[in-house]
């Protein structure tokens, strides 16, 4: 697929770039630009992504489904492409910032050229303040993130060890005025470290996907939410929430399933993870 490229300058630029300092003179555009009044989430994170870190993404970002978001990133491997690839699985648009110019020649990073084409197929857009033909290099990803925390209105770390690029982009986002959400992790992990730490420094906790859109000023319409969520949710996940009619031990619920004892708290992993039911006390409940 060859990208159509768009140039963008002066007043289509999107207005939120144009506030920072350096705005970028013009975009090479490729796809569409959300619609008026979405709101712009950057998500980023570590390259080296963890099993935690990528059912955070998953979990956070599925939550946010049915609201006029767009989730921002870099396509980089690993948290960024994640996000996006969560956004796009929950109907969200999706706004990439490639470390390169557009064209598939030098587009960065290669393996994330595939998840662009799904990205602009789904709505959503490509943009890049470099010429098309210009390989990534040092000085491209810096300049690449502040236009990421440019456009956003918040920008949500999830996982980064204590000397991280991620973090210059947590930086970007406090001098550009914008909130700061970071999401905490295990303290034995090092890629916990800069996230724990920006949190310690001020940075709003995250560990819901209601925490992010109360951020974003959305209002929770809990009872569309919880509908959504069992419509959703997989045949054998509505015979877990129908037997969930109250609070039930592990054991005594994994009884009724009728399920091979390891398939049963598989599927119950699964379902804490997509938010559909979480164990507290010792019991197992539905969240809605």
């Amino acid at each position: 697929m060859k990208f159509n490229l768009k140039i963008l300058e002066k007043k289509a630029i999107p207005a939120d770039l144009l506030e920072i300092p350096q705005p970028p003179k013009k975009l090479y555009l490729a796809g569409k630009l959300p619609p008026e009044g979405t709101i712009c989430l950057a998500v980023v994170g570590s390259r080296k992504a963890t099993t935690y870190g990528k059912d955070v993404v998953k979990k956070l970002i599925s939550g946010l489904k049915g609201y006029p978001i767009a989730i921002v990133s870099g396509l980089a491997v690993g948290i960024d492409a994640l996000s996006h690839e969560a956004a796009l699985d929950a109907g969200l648009y999706a706004i990439a910032f490639p470390g390169s110019g557009i064209s598939e020649e030098v587009f960065f990073p290669p393996s994330s050229f595939k998840l662009a084409e799904r990205i602009i197929n789904s709505g959503g857009c490509i943009l890049s303040e470099f010429e098309p033909d210009l390989k990534a290099a040092y000085y491209t990803f810096p300049m690449r993130n502040r236009l990421v925390a440019g456009i956003s209105k918040a920008a949500l770390i999830i996982e980064a060890q204590e000397k991280s690029g991620t973090l210059i982009t947590a930086r970007m986002a406090l001098d550009y005025n914008k909130e700061v959400l970071a999401v905490p992790g295990p303290i034995s992990s090092d890629f916990s470290k800069g996230t724990n730490r920006l949190i310690r420094q001020g940075a709003t906790p995250i560990t819901c996907s209601d925490d992010i859109l109360e951020v974003l000023g959305f209002k929770i319409d809990n009872e569309s939410k919880q509908q959504s969520l069992f419509e959703d949710a997989r045949p054998e996940e509505k015979i877990v929430l129908k037997l969930l009619v109250e609070p039930t031990e592990r054991d005594e619920l994994i009884r009724k399933m009728k399920l091979p004892v390891a398939e049963a708290n598989a599927l119950l992993s699964v379902m804490e993870i997509k938010g559909l039911i979480k164990e507290e006390m010792g019991e197992i409940r539905a969240s809605f």
